[in-house]
């Protein structure tokens, strides 16, 4: 691993270059990433810490940026839910290989509206929902036991009728108070910005790679 090397040679990333307001700056990061049918452009590392202190990380889908946040979906059971109502300290990471970017957020994960989790999940394929609905999600199980779940999920509820949301499921909307923006360079001579939030506005700062 040692020798594994990557050069950088997209066009920096420049203070003119970004806009004043970090949560539309990111926005148009993911658009762009989106709009260029990058594998899996919406996909975040969520960083969470357990009321231990115990740090655990893990992919999860971008499904929303909305009133100055950043909304996934999950269980509220498993482990980062149990860990975000301990302590809704977070972090995530956006890696855009490439682009040659990263964006870093930190912030804190409050829960959405049930009923705004229940408008999202009338919206996922019907394998979704029956997975979401039979998963005790980070508890130990088999696969045997899963399919079986499922199954019996399905001939309950037969194809064309509603699948009610489970109680354990929901969204968070990720409020940022720290925002970075990391460009790749040659050299390893990196652009990366910071904004920091103060009150209502937001400051912004260049920083070493």
């Amino acid at each position: 691993m040692k020798d594994v090397r990557q050069e950088y040679h997209a066009p920096g990333l420049t203070d003119a270059d970004l806009l004043a307001d970090p949560v539309e700056q990111a926005r148009r990061w993911v658009d762009e990433a989106i709009d260029a049918d990058l594998p899996l452009a919406n996909a975040m590392t969520l960083a969470t810490v357990s009321a231990h202190g115990r740090p655990s990380s893990r992919v999860v889908l971008l499904k929303g940026i909305e009133d100055g946040g950043f909304v996934f979906f999950t269980h509220h059971d498993s482990r980062k839910g149990e860990d975000i109502a301990a302590n809704p300290n977070v972090s995530f990471v956006m890696f855009w290989g490439p682009f040659d970017r990263q964006l870093i957020v930190n912030g804190r994960a409050e829960k959405l509206p049930a009923q705004q989790a229940r408008d999202y999940f009338a919206t996922r394929p019907r394998g979704s929902q029956l997975s979401a609905a039979i998963s005790p999600q980070s508890r130990p199980t088999t696969r045997d036991q899963l399919e079986a779940d499922m199954a019996s999920l399905a001939e309950q509820y037969p194809e064309g009728e509603t699948i009610p949301m489970p109680d354990t499921w929901g969204g968070y909307r990720i409020t940022p108070e720290e925002i970075q923006f990391w460009h790749g360079r040659p050299s390893r001579l990196h652009d990366r910005f910071r904004y920091l939030k103060q009150g209502t506005t937001w400051t912004r700062e260049r920083l070493a790679p």
